[in-house]
């Protein structure tokens, strides 16, 4: 994408376009991990645009465009994703609801407070958050530093420690987990707590990126975190999840709109291109599950055959 991009549209990867983009792209790589974690538990977080946009508009509105009332805010804006993942871990995990039917209903309702938040009145965000989400260190943007130690803290809980291992474990088979004794429903609640958090995280770095944040500033990040799901390799019915993959998809995906926009696509396209990058994911997926199978009926043909 790089290469295409130097090619055909210099401009998409321009010290001052990447600076612009950057930042974008972390938003997608944090809600992108959030979703990861519902998809490995074999499920869809639908409530990711309400989450987002209220931790948006929490953030924004609480405080006042005071910085004395900023953390003050983002801490009702992290009790409110604690009790939406909480919520949404007792509907699916426990209560063993649909996981789609159960985020919507989260959807609205985060919806709901985001209006009685806001009135749908778009607020500029206070100085030290434009600070500290759309400043740089070290010559990057902070919010890729953001992301670059979530996708490390997420990376070794998943891959180095016993709580990850097992969490794969149910996602891949909740049966045989529960058979082997594994706390199943609570793995599966705990997902949608994690992923709302990350979700508030995202919500609270746009406040500072974008200047006057709109009260439905989640809407534009539900198919991309999908996307870069499934782009990633992350197994639609559960499973092994590949948070840097996540990370990586993200920014392909982020970068794959800027060229577009430097080719001269309306900015109208930009869902219907995200949605291609979807179904890409997902005939890749279906070619490699269709494989496999095919390798696994064949091995077990061949292993009767010897056995006969």
């Amino acid at each position: 994408m790089l290469v295409v991009c130097a090619v055909f549209a210099p401009s998409a990867v321009s010290v001052g376009g990447l600076s612009g983009s950057l930042p974008f792209a972390a938003i997608i790589a944090i809600v992108g991990l959030g979703q990861m974690l519902v998809v490995q538990q074999g499920g869809f977080d639908l409530s990711l645009a309400g989450g987002v946009s209220l931790a948006v508009v929490i953030t924004t509105h609480l405080s006042g465009g005071n910085d004395a009332q900023l953390f003050g805010s983002i801490l009702i804006a992290v009790c409110c994703a604690l009790v939406a993942g909480l919520v949404n871990g007792i509907l699916v995990g426990v209560m063993r609801l649909n996981a789609i039917i159960a985020t919507i209903g989260m959807n609205a309702l985060l919806y709901g407070a985001v209006f009685a938040v806001s009135g749908g009145v778009p607020r500029i965000t206070t100085p030290l958050m434009a600070e500290i989400a759309g400043g740089k260190t070290l010559g990057l943007p902070n919010s890729v530093l953001f992301a670059v130690v979530v996708t490390c803290l997420v990376s070794f809980l998943l891959k180095a420690t016993v709580m990850g291992r097992r969490f794969e474990a149910i996602g891949a088979n909740p049966l045989a987990a529960h058979a082997a004794g594994l706390p199943v429903r609570r793995y599966q609640a705990a997902a949608y707590v994690l992923a709302q958090l990350l979700y508030c995280l995202a919500g609270v770095l746009i406040s500072g990126i974008t200047r006057e944040p709109t009260a439905f500033q989640g809407d534009s990040l539900l198919l991309p975190s999908v996307a870069v799901v499934v782009l990633a390799g992350t197994s639609l019915l559960g499973g092994r999840g590949y948070p840097i993959s996540t990370v990586v998809a993200a920014f392909f995906l982020n970068q794959l709109s800027q060229f577009a926009l430097a080719v001269g696509v309306p900015f109208s396209a930009q869902t219907i291109i995200q949605a291609l990058a979807l179904v890409f994911g997902i005939g890749v997926y279906s070619v490699r599950w269709k494989r496999s199978a095919i390798t696994r009926a064949q091995q077990s043909n061949s292993e009767e055959t010897d056995n006969v």
